[in-house]
């Protein structure tokens, strides 16, 4: 697939000007373009760039309010409930897991909650945040299936839940943080559009069509197919678990449907529910002590043979630390397609991305 090579600087730039250009204020957008490129750097595109046409197109019919606010509406010992306001989802999310971690300091234990947000993007952002902090993090969120059910139960056809995140982050000393982040269905829905979009097939295990069938074919989704939990032929009960456990502690555990306002924000964002649970790590031990056992494991694990056919064991998290420090160092490569639709996107608000890509590759 033809690509393009785009420095992190300059395309922090680029999306925090669109990001202002259509509404937002200098802060918020600059913690979008930092969410956004952040994304791209730690190889997670899925959560990148792709979003912003779409993102603009929810402002222009008003379900994302860029210059709102994010609003605490309760707060009290270790905990904190913020409404979003519908303004972009990462901005949101930044707020709860900020405003959460000196809760967290003080207390041993804190949980923010959201509600009334939009797409809050890669959760491993908000857990690399906590661990910076020496906090252990959970952070997941449901609600999607409300308006928009787009996966189907373990055995079933179908569509009930949706791809409900799960993130867990740890940190460490000098190895890079275990940030554990993953959609609960096979693929994200970003990979399955993708894949329609460029005529190219699933793996198995990704989706079933509308009676039930697995097939790898995309069209079948959208069809009346659904996703199906992660963990395949043998494994999918388990995915599926963690996916409805994900649906009771963002969206019921939040209480997010009581703050559901009817016909406002983005239709399958409106019964969102996140949930972030922030641990200090030195609750039991002295927080060096902490780091340095998580250390000497990573380190374990990094060093272990390699099973015949990889090259080489990797812990979660330590992949996309590899990739943002050799993008940081030589550009982001970024999809041809999904790149012409950004710079599209960002022209239709006069502003001009189209020459700080570089060469093309194959």
């Amino acid at each position: 697939m033809e690509r393009v090579v785009v420095g992190a600087g300059a395309l922090h730039g680029l999306v925090a000007r669109t990001a202002a250009a259509a509404g937002a204020g200098e802060r918020a957008a600059g913690t979008l373009a930092t969410h956004l490129v952040g994304a791209e750097l730690a190889g997670v595109q899925t959560h990148g760039i792709y979003h912003v046409p779409r993102y603009l197109q929810e402002i222009e019919r008003g379900e994302l309010v860029p210059a709102a606010e994010p609003r605490v509406v309760e707060r009290a010992a270790g905990r904190l409930l913020v409404s979003g306001e519908l303004t972009f989802g990462q901005v949101a999310a930044e707020h709860v897991t900020r405003a959460a971690i000196p809760l967290a300091r003080d207390a041993g234990v804190a949980v923010g909650a959201l509600v009334r947000a939009n797409h809050i993007g890669r959760l491993g952002h908000y857990a690399e945040l906590a661990a910076a902090e020496g906090l252990i993090s959970l952070i997941c969120a449901g609600g999607f299936a409300v308006t928009g059910a787009r996966a189907a139960p373990f055995g079933g056809r179908d569509r009930l839940l949706d791809t409900n995140p799960f993130c867990m982050g740890f940190p460490a000393g000098g190895e890079a943080p275990v940030i554990i982040d993953f959609a609960t269905t096979a693929l994200s829905g970003i990979k399955v559009a993708n894949a329609q979009a460029r005529g190219e097939r699933l793996p198995p295990g990704s989706i079933v069509d509308a009676a039930g069938r697995p097939t790898t074919d995309p069209n079948d989704f959208f069809a009346g197919g659904a996703y199906l939990p992660f963990g395949g032929e043998t494994g999918g009960h388990k995915g599926y678990a963690l996916m409805l456990a994900v649906e009771l502690l963002g969206r019921l555990f939040t209480g997010a449907d009581a703050h559901v306002v009817p016909d406002e924000g983005v239709p399958l964002m409106r019964h969102q529910g996140a949930t972030f649970l922030l641990l200090r790590a030195d609750l039991f031990q002295p927080l060096q002590g902490v780091l340095d056992g998580n250390d000497a494991l990573l380190a374990a694990v990094r060093e272990s043979r390699p099973a015949a056919g990889n090259d080489r064991v990797l812990y979660p998290g330590l992949a996309e630390a590899r990739t943002r420090s050799h993008r940081q160092r030589h550009g982001i490569p970024i999809a041809r397609d999904v790149w012409d639709r950004f710079v599209a996107a960002a022209g239709s608000l006069g502003i001009d991305g189209g020459g700080i890509a570089g060469a093309a590759q194959g």
